[in-house]
Protein backbone atom coordinates (compact mmCIF):
# COMPACT_ATOMS: atom_id res chain seq x y z
CA UNK A 1 0.00 0.00 0.00
CA UNK A 2 2.99 2.32 0.85
CA UNK A 3 4.62 1.66 -2.69
CA UNK A 4 0.66 2.32 -4.61
CA UNK A 5 0.39 5.54 -2.58
CA UNK A 6 4.03 7.51 -2.60
CA UNK A 7 4.13 9.08 -5.76
CA UNK A 8 0.59 10.13 -6.17
CA UNK A 9 1.73 11.66 -2.68
CA UNK A 10 4.51 13.29 -3.72
CA UNK A 11 3.03 14.57 -7.22
CA UNK A 12 0.08 15.92 -5.30
CA UNK A 13 2.63 17.74 -2.45
CA UNK A 14 5.09 19.08 -5.07
CA UNK A 15 1.91 20.68 -6.94
CA UNK A 16 0.48 21.97 -3.76
CA UNK A 17 3.71 23.43 -2.62
CA UNK A 18 3.87 24.86 -6.17
CA UNK A 19 0.80 26.73 -5.92
CA UNK A 20 1.87 28.57 -2.55
CA UNK A 21 4.94 29.62 -3.92
CA UNK A 22 3.79 30.49 -7.65
CA UNK A 23 6.79 29.76 -9.17
CA UNK A 24 9.47 27.15 -9.11
CA UNK A 25 11.75 25.91 -6.29
CA UNK A 26 14.73 27.64 -5.97
CA UNK A 27 16.56 25.31 -2.92
CA UNK A 28 17.41 21.78 -3.54
CA UNK A 29 15.05 18.85 -2.57
CA UNK A 30 15.47 18.01 1.00
CA UNK A 31 16.17 22.00 2.07
CA UNK A 32 13.35 23.87 4.79
CA UNK A 33 11.77 22.59 7.70
CA UNK A 34 10.92 18.67 7.88
CA UNK A 35 7.22 17.76 8.41
CA UNK A 36 6.77 16.16 11.84
CA UNK A 37 5.33 12.97 10.09
CA UNK A 38 6.78 11.46 7.42
CA UNK A 39 4.61 9.52 4.72
CA UNK A 40 4.37 6.35 6.19
CA UNK A 41 3.18 7.79 9.51
CA UNK A 42 0.45 9.70 8.01
CA UNK A 43 -0.82 6.76 6.10
CA UNK A 44 -0.83 4.32 9.45
CA UNK A 45 -2.48 7.31 11.17
CA UNK A 46 -5.25 7.75 8.54
CA UNK A 47 -5.58 3.99 8.54
CA UNK A 48 -6.15 3.55 12.18
CA UNK A 49 -8.50 6.68 12.32
CA UNK A 50 -10.49 4.85 9.45
CA UNK A 51 -10.32 0.93 10.89
CA UNK A 52 -11.32 2.74 14.90
CA UNK A 53 -12.73 6.13 14.18
CA UNK A 54 -10.42 7.16 17.13
CA UNK A 55 -10.88 11.07 17.33
CA UNK A 56 -8.25 13.26 15.92
CA UNK A 57 -7.45 14.35 19.75
CA UNK A 58 -6.54 10.98 20.72
CA UNK A 59 -4.47 9.98 17.75
CA UNK A 60 -2.09 13.06 18.35
CA UNK A 61 -1.23 11.76 22.03
CA UNK A 62 -0.74 8.40 20.37
CA UNK A 63 1.88 9.57 17.75
CA UNK A 64 3.27 12.77 20.20
CA UNK A 65 2.19 15.52 17.71
CA UNK A 66 -0.79 18.45 17.23
CA UNK A 67 -4.12 17.83 16.50
CA UNK A 68 -4.17 20.27 13.62
CA UNK A 69 -0.81 17.83 12.06
CA UNK A 70 -3.04 14.24 12.36
CA UNK A 71 -6.42 16.70 10.65
CA UNK A 72 -4.12 17.68 7.85
CA UNK A 73 -2.18 14.19 7.66
CA UNK A 74 -5.84 12.76 7.24
CA UNK A 75 -6.99 15.27 4.82
CA UNK A 76 -4.20 14.62 2.46
CA UNK A 77 -4.17 10.54 2.69
CA UNK A 78 -7.94 9.97 2.43
CA UNK A 79 -8.32 10.95 -1.18
CA UNK A 80 -5.30 8.56 -2.00
CA UNK A 81 -6.48 5.86 -0.35
CA UNK A 82 -10.03 6.66 -1.99
CA UNK A 83 -8.74 6.49 -5.58
CA UNK A 84 -7.13 3.38 -4.83
CA UNK A 85 -10.29 1.85 -3.58
CA UNK A 86 -11.93 -0.30 -1.14
CA UNK A 87 -10.65 -4.18 -0.36
CA UNK A 88 -14.04 -6.22 -0.63
CA UNK A 89 -14.22 -8.45 2.48
CA UNK A 90 -13.68 -12.01 1.02
CA UNK A 91 -13.17 -10.75 -2.73
CA UNK A 92 -9.55 -10.90 -3.21
CA UNK A 93 -8.22 -8.01 -5.85
CA UNK A 94 -12.37 -6.20 -5.91
CA UNK A 95 -11.82 -2.95 -5.00
CA UNK A 96 -14.96 -0.53 -4.70
CA UNK A 97 -14.23 3.50 -6.12
CA UNK A 98 -17.49 4.77 -6.36
CA UNK A 99 -20.53 4.80 -4.62
CA UNK A 100 -22.03 3.36 -8.35
CA UNK A 101 -19.74 0.35 -7.60
CA UNK A 102 -20.82 -0.11 -4.08
CA UNK A 103 -24.66 -0.36 -5.27
CA UNK A 104 -23.52 -2.99 -7.80
CA UNK A 105 -21.69 -5.03 -5.22
CA UNK A 106 -24.46 -4.90 -3.10
CA UNK A 107 -27.11 -6.12 -5.61
CA UNK A 108 -24.94 -9.23 -6.75
CA UNK A 109 -23.87 -10.26 -3.41
CA UNK A 110 -27.30 -9.17 -1.88
CA UNK A 111 -25.34 -7.68 0.60
CA UNK A 112 -27.31 -5.12 2.79
CA UNK A 113 -25.79 -2.08 3.24
CA UNK A 114 -25.19 0.17 6.54
CA UNK A 115 -25.60 3.98 5.84
CA UNK A 116 -23.86 6.32 8.51
CA UNK A 117 -22.39 9.80 8.83
CA UNK A 118 -19.43 10.43 10.91
CA UNK A 119 -18.98 13.86 12.43
CA UNK A 120 -15.07 14.73 13.23
CA UNK A 121 -13.82 18.13 14.93
CA UNK A 122 -11.25 19.80 13.39
CA UNK A 123 -9.26 23.18 13.61
CA UNK A 124 -11.42 26.27 12.79
CA UNK A 125 -10.84 27.90 9.86
CA UNK A 126 -9.28 31.33 9.33
CA UNK A 127 -10.60 34.57 9.71
CA UNK A 128 -12.26 35.77 6.28
CA UNK A 129 -12.06 32.21 4.41
CA UNK A 130 -15.30 32.17 2.16
CA UNK A 131 -17.47 29.33 3.95
CA UNK A 132 -16.26 29.95 7.20
CA UNK A 133 -19.44 29.30 8.83
CA UNK A 134 -20.29 25.94 7.01
CA UNK A 135 -18.05 24.38 8.90
CA UNK A 136 -20.37 24.83 12.64
CA UNK A 137 -22.31 22.02 13.26
CA UNK A 138 -25.78 22.72 14.52
CA UNK A 139 -25.48 19.21 16.34
CA UNK A 140 -22.29 19.59 18.33
CA UNK A 141 -22.07 23.47 17.97
CA UNK A 142 -18.09 23.05 16.78
CA UNK A 143 -16.07 23.19 13.59
CA UNK A 144 -16.43 19.68 11.77
CA UNK A 145 -16.67 17.90 8.94
CA UNK A 146 -18.84 15.40 7.99
CA UNK A 147 -18.43 11.81 6.14
CA UNK A 148 -20.84 9.51 4.65
CA UNK A 149 -19.33 5.93 5.49
CA UNK A 150 -20.92 2.87 3.90
CA UNK A 151 -20.04 -0.87 5.24
CA UNK A 152 -22.06 -4.13 5.03
CA UNK A 153 -24.08 -6.04 8.15
CA UNK A 154 -21.00 -7.27 9.68
CA UNK A 155 -19.46 -3.83 10.22
CA UNK A 156 -16.88 -3.73 7.61
CA UNK A 157 -16.27 -0.68 5.91
CA UNK A 158 -17.05 -0.60 1.80
CA UNK A 159 -16.90 3.09 1.10
CA UNK A 160 -16.05 6.58 2.74
CA UNK A 161 -18.14 8.90 1.02
CA UNK A 162 -17.22 12.93 0.39
CA UNK A 163 -16.08 15.11 3.23
CA UNK A 164 -18.22 18.33 3.06
CA UNK A 165 -18.73 20.80 6.06
CA UNK A 166 -20.33 20.02 9.59
CA UNK A 167 -22.81 22.48 8.96
CA UNK A 168 -24.52 20.39 5.76
CA UNK A 169 -27.32 17.77 7.13
CA UNK A 170 -27.13 14.31 6.10
CA UNK A 171 -30.33 14.60 4.35
CA UNK A 172 -28.33 17.18 2.20
CA UNK A 173 -25.82 14.85 1.78
CA UNK A 174 -28.16 12.49 0.18
CA UNK A 175 -28.76 14.95 -2.86
CA UNK A 176 -25.75 16.49 -3.20
CA UNK A 177 -23.49 12.81 -3.67
CA UNK A 178 -26.17 11.09 -5.63
CA UNK A 179 -27.39 8.58 -2.67
CA UNK A 180 -30.77 8.88 -3.55
CA UNK A 181 -30.11 8.41 -7.43
CA UNK A 182 -28.30 4.89 -6.52
CA UNK A 183 -31.52 3.86 -4.32
CA UNK A 184 -33.53 4.91 -7.62
CA UNK A 185 -31.36 2.84 -9.88
CA UNK A 186 -31.06 -0.03 -8.12
CA UNK A 187 -34.10 -1.12 -6.41
CA UNK A 188 -33.31 -4.68 -5.13
CA UNK A 189 -30.50 -2.90 -2.75
CA UNK A 190 -31.53 -2.50 1.13
CA UNK A 191 -29.77 -0.52 3.96
CA UNK A 192 -30.33 0.63 7.20
CA UNK A 193 -29.60 4.19 8.20
CA UNK A 194 -29.57 6.16 11.07
CA UNK A 195 -31.99 8.86 12.49
CA UNK A 196 -30.17 11.42 10.09
CA UNK A 197 -31.57 9.97 7.18
CA UNK A 198 -34.91 9.17 7.93
CA UNK A 199 -35.93 11.33 4.77
CA UNK A 200 -34.31 8.63 2.84
CA UNK A 201 -36.36 6.11 4.52
CA UNK A 202 -39.63 7.46 3.39
CA UNK A 203 -38.75 8.34 0.23
CA UNK A 204 -37.77 4.43 -0.15
CA UNK A 205 -40.34 2.27 2.11
CA UNK A 206 -39.19 -0.61 1.23
CA UNK A 207 -35.47 -0.03 0.58
CA UNK A 208 -34.12 1.71 3.44
CA UNK A 209 -34.99 1.45 6.94
CA UNK A 210 -34.32 3.27 10.39
CA UNK A 211 -33.99 0.78 13.30
CA UNK A 212 -36.06 2.34 16.46
CA UNK A 213 -34.07 3.45 19.14
CA UNK A 214 -35.18 1.86 22.69
CA UNK A 215 -35.13 4.92 24.06
CA UNK A 216 -37.86 6.64 22.12
CA UNK A 217 -39.77 3.23 21.66
CA UNK A 218 -43.38 3.86 22.72
CA UNK A 219 -43.37 0.55 25.42
CA UNK A 220 -40.82 3.42 27.32
CA UNK A 221 -42.33 6.17 26.57
CA UNK A 222 -45.29 4.54 28.36
CA UNK A 223 -42.84 3.12 31.04
CA UNK A 224 -41.46 6.58 31.99
CA UNK A 225 -44.90 8.46 32.06
CA UNK A 226 -46.08 5.69 34.21
CA UNK A 227 -43.25 6.07 36.74
CA UNK A 228 -43.61 9.94 37.21
CA UNK A 229 -47.22 9.44 37.60
CA UNK A 230 -47.06 7.09 40.29
CA UNK A 231 -44.20 9.42 42.10
CA UNK A 232 -45.18 11.00 45.26
CA UNK A 233 -45.31 14.35 45.29
CA UNK A 234 -42.92 15.92 47.59
CA UNK A 235 -44.96 17.56 50.60
CA UNK A 236 -45.27 21.32 50.38
CA UNK A 237 -42.25 23.65 52.19
CA UNK A 238 -43.64 24.79 55.95
CA UNK A 239 -42.60 27.35 57.54
CA UNK A 240 -43.43 29.88 60.56
CA UNK A 241 -46.32 31.09 60.72
CA UNK A 242 -46.75 34.70 60.27
CA UNK A 243 -48.38 36.89 62.58
CA UNK A 244 -52.06 38.06 61.90
CA UNK A 245 -51.58 41.69 60.97
CA UNK A 246 -54.44 44.61 60.94
CA UNK A 247 -55.88 43.32 57.42
CA UNK A 248 -56.41 39.50 58.94
CA UNK A 249 -58.45 40.42 62.21
CA UNK A 250 -55.47 41.17 64.29
CA UNK A 251 -55.35 44.16 66.91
Amino acid sequence: MFAEVADPWEAARQSTLRVARSRERKRAAGAGRKPKLVLYDRLLLTLVHLRHQLPHEVLAELFGVDRSTVSAAIRQVRPLLAARGFAVPDRPGVRLRTLADVSAYAEAEAVELRLDGAETQVRRPQTGRPGRRAFISGKRKQNTIRTTTFSDGHGRMLLSGVVRPGRMHDQTAVRTEGIAEQFRLHPSVKSQVDAGYAGLAKEFPGQVTVPPNPRFSSASRHAACGRSRHRPRAPAPTGPARPAGPEQGGS
